[in-house]
């Protein structure tokens, strides 16, 4: 159990641009956020890398699953020892593969890790498998961080309707009313996510020049947009789709395949230009336009897609910086808010985040011993 009123807790990160694990503190009581602590960043080498791509879309039992867990569960534990002020760690996990709709088969989520393990390991509580319940009760599971960008509303003071867009290897937005009382009341946020982000890109950029990503965005801002593969990209039915909504790292599977005839450049330029077209269909959804958007994740950091966004967006496109918070380490301090609220009762999703039925807890705590 949990000492009453706030605590710290350790959160980490592995997204889908499969690029490391953040680590990261929150003080929070489950409700507010009172302080964030400090974080870390250990990435994974170029063979983790590949251990990690050859299993993506796999589910559990299947050829690579269980060498990728490993290689998930050693850089969790490494990372988080460090971290040892923390009172109970929230655990994502690797997502390998998600279908929440059940398109191949029954509906499910797979985040490679074993949370129990890291508990064993580390010595302390953790909540991990956050999606699973959400899924098993008719939600999409994703996005998850919702009710913690309400809370970080909050803490940075806003007074207006705003956006918090990750732009992680898929985008994602948060709509929040930060008048309203609590992330759950009606109103109060919409989530859902809006399509490829950095994933086709970085995957170009590892197929193409052998490197990680268009560093800056500098390969796309030499190019030009091809505007037949990108209307063809909006063409995708998942556009026409009401939120929430959710999608996996490969449901866009054909990505490269739009850009195969294109210059290394022209290319770079184009997926960057689609992912910035998808965040904008997105803003359709909206029940009030947004103040401003507040960019988060990796994607903030590529001039290109900054750039296109702002010239499609009808309100200012920032980093999320400018409002005091740190766009690295966003997404590992929402699980560790996230597994406070579950250690606490409180709900994780509900109706106008993830599609589930009613507001729902998700998360299992695996106890050391």
């Amino acid at each position: 159990m949990l000492k009453p009123g706030p605590v710290w807790a350790a959160g980490t990160m592995s997204g889908t641009s499969l690029d490391g694990v953040d680590a990261a503190l929150v003080l929070s009581d489950g409700e507010r956020i009172l302080d964030f602590g400090r974080s870390d960043y250990r990435p994974y080498a170029p063979a983790e890398r590949d251990i990690l791509h050859a299993a993506l879309g796999r589910w559990p039992g299947e050829d690579g699953v269980e060498a990728a867990a490993e290689v998930v569960e050693t850089a969790h534990a490494e990372i988080l020892s460090g971290l040892s002020e923390a009172s109970i760690i929230g655990f994502h996990g690797q997502t390998l593969a998600h279908d929440p709709d059940g398109r191949q088969g029954p509906r499910r989520t797979h985040q490679a890790g074993d949370g129990a393990v890291l508990a064993e390991v580390l010595g302390r509580p953790v909540v991990w498998d956050f999606r699973s319940s959400d899924v098993e009760m008719g939600g999409q599971g994703a996005p998850l961080a919702p009710f913690f960008h309400f809370a970080c509303a909050k803490y940075a003071g806003l007074d207006a309707p705003a956006v918090f867009l990750n732009l992680g290897g898929v985008g994602n937005v948060t709509w929040v009313d930060p008048r309203q009382a609590a992330p759950e009341m009606p109103g109060a946020v919409l989530a859902f996510d809006t399509g490829p982000a950095n994933a086709p890109i970085n995957d170009l950029m590892r197929i193409r020049r052998k490197l990680d990503q268009d560093e800056g965005g500098a390969l796309a801002l030499e190019g030009r947009v091809d505007e037949a593969a990108l209307q063809g990209f909006l063409e995708h039915h998942y556009f026409l789709r009401m939120p929430p909504k959710s999608l996996d790292r490969n449901d866009f599977h054909d990505m490269l395949a739009r850009v195969s005839d294109l210059s290394d450049v022209d290319a770079a330029a184009t997926l960057t230009a689609c992912a910035a077209a998808a965040v904008a269909r997105g803003g359709e959804h909206y029940p009030i336009p947004p103040s401003a958007i507040y960019v988060t994740g990796g994607g903030r950091l590529n001039a290109a897609l900054m750039v296109a966004l702002q010239t499609r967006m009808n309100c200012p496109v920032q980093p999320i910086e400018d409002i005091g918070l740190d766009g690295d380490m966003l997404e590992a301090q929402a699980f560790a808010y996230l597994a406070v609220r579950v250690a606490r009762g409180l709900p994780t999703s509900g109706p106008s985040t993830t599609g589930v039925g009613a507001l729902i807890g998700g998360g299992k705590i695996s106890q050391p011993g």
